[in-house]
């Protein structure tokens, strides 16, 4: 049986209050001249990341935010129960290949753009719930990877139109546990497919815009709420 009041539409509600006890972030060559450079823990001057392929240089990044998140937060390996991460790539094969080096288990998910956000969803649930203590909720992109597998290969040199999105080259990952400390997780919304026919694939702008109003249009109303 749902209680009502951990639940209001598709928002559910923290009674335990989950926390982000620590975090970690990489960024690539051009995401650092932004503002969120300043914010990285690393900051890549060559977005090879002294590997042999793009692939291997999303996976690099995604261990080792894994593995900084959990450093900072003052904790070891055994202090984690479980993954839960997923790329841009085909079978999320970044965030499966970085889960071998972990003697955690690991749970992989895929939601495109809003893997992150999916991700530290789960986390806060299962540690909301009493299921888990710690989990590690994390994400990693590559441009040149996500051109190759949605796309053209840069190889090709193709004509990049102007309004075609960059996908970014980095990598986040948090440590979500019960604590006194960190950031609180207070509540989590889901989304729901909204497919309106847009067939451009450099414009993913406008393929994401219907879901994002409806998503703005249940927080006025989860608002309103609580204002009432």
């Amino acid at each position: 049986m749902i209680n009502r009041q951990s639940k209001k539409g598709n928002t559910v509600y923290f009674k335990n209050s989950p926390r982000i006890l620590s975090y970690a972030a990489i960024c690539g060559s051009k995401e650092k001249t932004g503002v969120i450079g300043g914010y990285a823990d690393i900051t890549l001057e060559d977005d090879m990341y002294e590997e042999s392929t793009y692939e291997k240089a999303e996976c690099k990044m995604l261990t080792n935010v894994i593995s900084l998140a959990i450093e900072k937060g003052g904790f070891k390996q055994q202090d984690i129960d479980v993954l839960i991460s997923g790329d841009l790539l085909n079978q999320i094969i970044s965030a499966s290949f970085a889960a071998r080096d972990y003697l955690f288990p690991f749970l992989g998910v895929y939601s495109a753009c809003s893997t992150m956000s999916e991700s530290i969803m789960l986390a806060a649930m299962l540690v909301n719930a009493g299921y888990i203590n710690r989990a590690v909720a994390a994400t990693g992109s590559h441009f040149a990877s996500a051109e190759r597998q949605y796309r053209y290969p840069l190889e090709l040199g193709c004509t990049r139109p102007p309004q075609s999105q960059w996908t970014v080259t980095g990598a986040g990952g948090c440590l979500i546990g019960c604590g006194n400390d960190g950031i609180k997780i207070t509540s989590a919304t889901m989304g729901r497919v909204c497919d309106y026919g847009v067939t451009d694939v450099n414009n993913m702008g406008a393929a994401m815009a219907p879901v994002s109003v409806i998503i703005g249009q249940t927080f006025c109303v989860i608002a309103r709420i609580r204002l009432c």
